[in-house]
């Protein structure tokens, strides 16, 4: 028996013409009734939900941070009653008074040194600003109620810029700067 070879028939096929190239692509599109309904409620949905979801997002953000308030309020509330539970110990009050207060019981003396904290350290003590403390009492040199009613009066009165108006010295050293 020979061997039986399926028979394959090749058949021309042209593919049918789809249209000029020279259309765009959107000529293509045909919209029935119901897609156009269907479109036309999808923008009414989101024209009215847009603003209450903005809404709803917004109220989540400050319940958020309310919640956030409130656990740090309680962490709060914990600790001021640690604090307070401790004053109930006579132990903490009385190292509390010989700290705070410098007491001691009768017969026990105490000492006191006034600027140890100096000696350590050679540099001058300076103000969070950076500028150093003085030992003296200064008197500033300047009327502070007079240069700011004058200042006041002058930028209200004049003609001149903000640039040509010169400030007033409050600093009390009388530069001129």
């Amino acid at each position: 028996m020979p061997s039986q070879k399926p028979r394959v028939r090749r058949v021309p096929v042209a593919m049918p013409d789809g249209g000029t190239a020279d259309q765009p692509w959107y000529r293509s599109l045909h919209f029935s009734g119901f897609s156009l309904l269907m479109l036309a409620i999808i923008v009414l949905f989101v024209v009215v939900l847009a603003p209450s979801l903005r809404t709803l997002i917004q109220q989540q953000e400050q319940i958020a941070e309310q919640q956030r308030e409130v656990a740090a309020q309680k962490a709060d509330v914990t600790q001021k009653k640690k604090d307070v539970a401790r004053w109930d110990d006579p132990a903490y009050i009385e190292a509390q008074a010989r700290d705070r207060l410098l007491y001691v019981y009768p017969g026990e003396e105490s000492y006191l040194v006034m600027g140890a904290e100096s000696t350590a350290s050679s540099a001058k003590p300076t103000t969070d600003s950076g500028t150093p403390v003085s030992s003296t009492v200064q008197t500033p040199k300047v009327d502070w109620v007079q240069a700011m009613l004058s200042s006041v009066l002058t930028s209200g009165l004049t003609d001149e810029t903000t640039q040509e108006l010169v400030a007033p010295d409050v600093s009390g050293t009388g530069d001129t700067k």
